[in-house]
């Protein structure tokens, strides 16, 4: 047996994780590896394909869509100065990248290495952080900790590997307390076993299945390149060399071609035929093909368990099960996903921020726009959110529910008959009998031309039962003809106390005595006004859709299909009357028949809002004598919304100017 030599060439394993204390710096990592942990980080990646989907899709998850500011309007309202400001950088992180562009490259430091590095820039007065660079953390050093056990700098180098050409750099670690130096660096990551400076990669139980897809990658191309697997038997047929001959021979033929190029074992073998040259013989293994693929699919299984992936396809990976009806289940591994593994990620990097907006005076609430799977169009939640019960069924190829096709479109009444609106045609009047729960249209004159109402009857019309808001709605005015409209403006910042209309004739008023002219039923701000007969300003309020949100759903219910079919104008007392009233039963709080209309309008999810309107009205008492020339329209309005806003009282009051589907929680209590 000693003419036979077996050599096992097939054995690897990752570099041991170690932190060496000897220079200025910490060195991290040992043996081939020494002080290049990270670099062996990167070349991993670069080299196994599975391991490579499942770091970028991380990555990508872990930075978001985008990253915002939690309730904007509240912040506008409460702190304009410091959002102005955190807008502003994140805008212009550093004179070339936005915060977001940043936050990219820092996520993908995060997954791949288990940390990230921020490079701080100061104002002269060192007083705030005017910029923030992502230095790459692989070439990040720790400096050796002080007498307290506190690391106080880093050193950079662009290549750890040939530090005589790349020098490192010394930076002072960040600390708000010692603001001498021009800019500070920033190193952070989670907690990781057994280290006390560096921080390590979540997934480090899964290197050495990820190295096994190098190598097995690399036996397959060398195969292709070579057509030396090093699975051969080599027969040397011309004499049996000494001991040390042989060994010299099988060295030669290791290096040359095997080792990581050519992964496996090769035979050895020596005779004393001088007659015959040497022969190499392939050697054959029972059932390779089936054995490769069971060691490729337990190889991606070790990776995706490493990572704490449930699902290939959420990384991009192909499973056999594909998507088609298991678009539940991907849904379900995305939401733990992103609970057990992106979410402390984003915690993280939202924490260290937090920190650095502190010193700028900037910490608002922030939040990542997370990106989610795509699965047929939407999640469930956000068709649940957005979409009607069919509307869903529909996506999901079932049948409706419904068996009435809703017609959204609004009616244009042409006038009214007997309190009843009338309309110029058949389609109208049987869309309007529909939705007041008759059927069928008849038919009257109006001003010389026919029109059409709805039910097959006018008594039929008349006895049909009356809801709250129809009543009420009955009594709402139409615009004049002889106001001029003025003004018109999303109700922002006015007290639902706040008399808009007595205020703006006060103002009126007032301007009017200061001139000097005539002014014989003129009143002081103390006295009030008459507005039956001295009223010069009216304001009024239309119930109108936001057209900047796609869809409409909100005209399918019932209280908004009505007010905006009503085409009515609004007193403030009138809005604020009906938020007493059971208008719109059950959209209130835990189902209660009454809620303030004046802020959340349709109830949660609703489209529509209050615009303000502000007329000009002729004088009615002929006594009053007002100079047009010396009204400036513009100043008194103006000067009236400032009194508003500061009469504004309650945080919530700013609910009036935005349709509850623009409200946090779509206007819902709680989060759905």
């Amino acid at each position: 047996m000693e003419n036979i030599l077996s050599v096992d060439l097939s054995s690897a394993t990752s570099p041991i994780i170690e932190e060496v204390r000897g220079r200025d710096y910490i060195e991290y990592g040992t043996e081939e590896w020494r002080n290049l942990y990270p670099q062996f980080l990167i070349d991993l990646y670069y080299n196994s394909s599975t391991h490579a989907a499942i770091i970028n899709a991380t990555s990508e998850m872990i930075a978001g869509d985008n990253i915002v500011i939690d309730d904007e309007e509240e912040a506008q309202r409460e702190n304009l100065d410091r959002l102005v400001k955190l807008k502003n950088f994140f805008f212009h992180a550093n004179g070339k990248e936005t915060l977001h562009e940043v936050i990219k490259k820092i996520s993908f430091d995060f997954k791949l290495q288990g940390a990230f590095a921020l490079h701080l820039i100061w104002n002269k007065a060192k007083t705030e952080i005017v910029e923030l660079y992502h230095i790459p953390v692989e070439r990040v050093r720790a400096g050796k900790p002080n007498a307290m056990g506190v690391v106080d700098s880093y050193y950079v180098s662009a290549d750890w590997g040939n530090t005589r050409q790349n020098k490192p750099t010394r930076i002072s670690a960040f600390n708000l307390n010692d603001r001498t130096s021009p800019s500070q660096l920033l190193y952070t990551g989670l907690y990781s076993p057994n280290m006390d400076i560096y921080h390590t990669p979540d997934y480090i139980a899964a290197n050495n299945w990820a190295l096994v897809d190098q190598r097995v990658a690399e036996f397959h191309l060398n195969n292709i390149s070579n057509g030396f697997s090093g699975s051969y038997m080599v027969n040397f047929s011309n004499g049996v060399p000494t001991q040390e001959e042989r060994l010299a021979i099988e060295r030669s033929l290791t290096d040359k071609f095997t080792s990581a190029s050519n992964s496996g074992k090769f035979v050895l073998t020596f005779s004393d035929d001088k007659t015959r040259t040497p022969e190499i013989f392939p050697i054959s293994v029972s059932n390779a093909d089936k054995q490769y693929l069971a060691l490729q699919e337990l190889l991606v299984q070790n990776i995706l368990t490493g990572h704490r992936v449930t699902s290939p396809m959420l990384m991009g990976i192909k499973s056999d099960t594909g998507l088609g009806n298991n678009a539940e289940e991907l849904l379900n591994a995305a939401d733990f996903y992103y609970n057990t593994v992106i979410k402390p990620f984003q915690t993280h990097i939202i924490q260290t921020l937090v920190k650095i907006f502190k010193v700028n005076n900037m910490d608002l609430p922030i939040s990542f726009v997370q990106t989610k799977p795509i699965t047929s169009k939407f999640s469930v939640e956000d068709m649940k959110s957005v979409m009607t019960q069919d509307e869903i069924r529909e996506e999901l190829g079932l049948e409706p529910l419904e068996t009435e096709e809703i017609v959204e479109e609004d009616l244009s009444k042409v006038g009214m008959i007997d309190g009843k609106p009338v309309f110029d045609t058949i389609e109208e009047a049987k869309q309007h009998a529909k939705e007041i729960g008759c059927s069928g249209y008849h038919e009257h004159e109006l001003e010389g031309k026919t029109v059409y109402m709805a039910c097959e009857s006018h008594d039929q019309m008349l006895n049909l039962e009356k809801t709250e808001l129809d009543s009420f709605l009955e009594t709402m005015e139409d615009i004049p003809e002889d106001w001029e409209l003025i003004s018109e403006e999303v109700v922002d910042g006015e007290h639902q106390d706040f008399n808009y209309e007595e205020e703006l004739n006060k103002i009126h008023n007032t301007e009017l005595t200061s001139t000097g002219r005539a002014t014989p039923n003129a009143r002081s701000s103390q006295d009030g006004l008459n507005k039956s007969k001295t009223a010069f300003y009216k304001v009024r309020y239309v119930y109108t859709h936001d057209n900047f949100l796609d869809n409409k759903s909100g005209t399918r219910r019932e209280f908004c299909r009505k007010m905006m079919s009503a085409k009515k104008i609004y007193r403030k007392e009138d809005i604020i009357k009906m938020g007493s009233m059971p208008v719109n039963k059950g959209f209130g709080k835990n189902g209660a028949a009454t809620y303030s209309i004046w802020k959340y309008k349709g109830g949660p999810q609703c489209e529509h809002f209050w615009l303000r309107q502000v007329y000009k009205a002729p004088k009615t008492d002929e006594n009053y004598v007002y100079y047009p020339d010396k009204i400036q329209d513009d100043k008194n309005i103006g000067y009236t919304k400032a009194k508003s806003e500061g009469f504004t009282a309650q945080k919530n009051d700013n609910l009036v100017a935005r349709p509850p589907k623009r409200m946090k929680n779509n206007g819902y209590l709680k989060p759905r």
